[in-house]
Formats: C-alpha cells, structure tokens, sequence
C-alpha cells in the first residue's frame, strides 16, 4: 500500500539538548494511543539530535531523516555530514534542495543532483524540493521554474531509483520564514502537481510515475492541510513551523489518517 508521508523539519527552531527532549517527551505523551496503517511520519532534526530519536522510531509509523547531506562518502570535508553517516544512525530519508538551503547556501540543481546520486547510492530516500520563487511567480514562471529544476535534478536518476524518490513542491515564498500573505491557492497546487505528475510519466512511464509519492511543503499546519494537501491530491506534507509544536503537529498527522 502507498502511504501518505508527513516530515517534520525541525530546521534550527530546537536548538538545544533540552529542547528537544522536552519535545520528545511532549510527542509521545500526545501519541501514546496513536497508530496509523496509510501514513507515516518522518522526523529531521538536527543532525546532531539524531540519536535522540532512536527510541521514538521503533514504532513502524515514525521514521528518521537528516535535514541536508553531502555527495561524499567520506574524506576530508570539514563540517559536512555524509549519507553513510546518516544510515549509520538510522536514517532512512533526507530532504534535499530545501529553499533555505538554496537562499542562504546558494545550492544549485547540479550541486542538488550530486546529493540525490549519492544518497540513493546509499539506501536512503532524497526528498527533493522544487519550486519557484516571488519574483518567479510574478513573473508567471512557475512551470518553467518547476520543469527546469525536475531535468536538472533528476537527469541521472533511473527507473529503479525514481520510485525511492519523494518530490516536494515547495514555492519559496510561501514558507512561513518568507511571511507570506497568503499560501498557494488549490488551484495552484493541483497545477503544479498535475506538471510534476506529467514529467515523471514522460520521462519514466505511467506505471513508474504512479509509484513516486509527490507531497507538499509551505506554510502547513494543523488548521489548512487538508484544504492545501489533502483536497489538491498531494500525498504528503513537509511541515516546517507547526512541527515544533507536538500536539498540533500531531494532528496535522492525523488528518491524513482520518
């Protein structure tokens, strides 16, 4: 069964050891009573809160991810985190190409398609995020934007590999760290979905294209992801904000489990 996939990126917001065990605690008092069969959970904390998580995930409906990784293995690369590091702690998916990364990292597709070749070499699943930017969206480049970055990132990736993909779509200036006036319409989602939808058979065929789960990130929460995620047919969500609060994460979660 494909199940729908809710991330939490916890970004730098829990920036301390007790942060985060204050928030572990408060999770698992929220979904003690908690199980989910069509939905599962993915928590990207800091790399370096990885372990903290270890006992969290041993239910079947959590799992681990890493925030970001780099293209190699091992070496001398001061500061950078490897994806055979990241499997060595239990790590089964990392976000990839997030807009923050891009905004303030400056990464580019090609520096994006390095990670996704090497992480998939790993065993582990990329979740790539693509979308336009403000300017880009007033200047009615959405498609183009989002077209570009799915050929550039995905040129190398093969049949066997795209199912283990995750594609987000994630328009920069929705982000709630852009304050944005107001999220993507429907209208505008299901758009971009029904394109990414259509790259994927094109480029992979029907059969493969059905197989790649496509969710999406921007400013989601508790009180409108059913209306921009679950009602636009996305399978997913990347919660940004809303996922430092527990209980109100949590029931973000539960509406795709209802």
């Amino acid at each position: 069964m494909k199940k729908n996939l809710v991330v939490a990126n916890f970004k730098m917001k829990l920036a301390s050891k007790t942060e985060i065990e204050t928030w572990l605690r408060n999770f698992e008092k929220a979904s003690k009573k908690f199980s989910s069969l069509n939905t599962e959970t993915v928590f990207c904390p800091p790399s370096l809160f990885l372990g903290n998580f270890s006992e969290l995930i041993q239910k079947d409906e959590f799992s681990l991810g890493a925030q970001n990784c780099f293209w190699e293995d091992s070496g001398a690369y001061t500061g950078e985190v490897s994806p055979k590091m990241l499997a060595s702690m239990d790590a089964k998916y990392v976000i990839l190409g997030h807009s923050e990364r891009r905004k303030y990292f400056n990464e580019q597709d090609s520096e994006i398609a390095k990670k996704v070749e090497k992480v998939l070499k790993s065993r582990l699943n990329p979740i790539i995020c693509i979308g336009e930017n403000l300017e880009e969206k007033r200047q009615d480049l959405t498609m183009e934007v989002v077209l570009r970055q799915l050929k550039n990132i995905l040129e190398k990736v093969g049949r066997g590999n795209i199912e283990k993909t995750i594609l987000c779509y994630e328009p920069i200036w929705a982000i709630s760290a852009n304050n944005p006036e107001n999220p993507p319409t429907s209208n505008e989602i299901m758009e971009a979905r029904l394109l990414i939808k259509k790259f994927l058979v094109d480029k992979y065929g029907r059969t493969t294209a059905e197989r790649v789960k496509i969710i999406y990130g921007g400013s989601v929460d508790q009180n409108n992801v059913k209306e921009i995620c679950i009602d636009t047919g996305m399978e997913g969500a990347l919660v940004g904000s809303c996922s430092v609060k527990p209980y109100d994460f949590l029931k973000l979660v539960k509406t795709f489990t209802d």
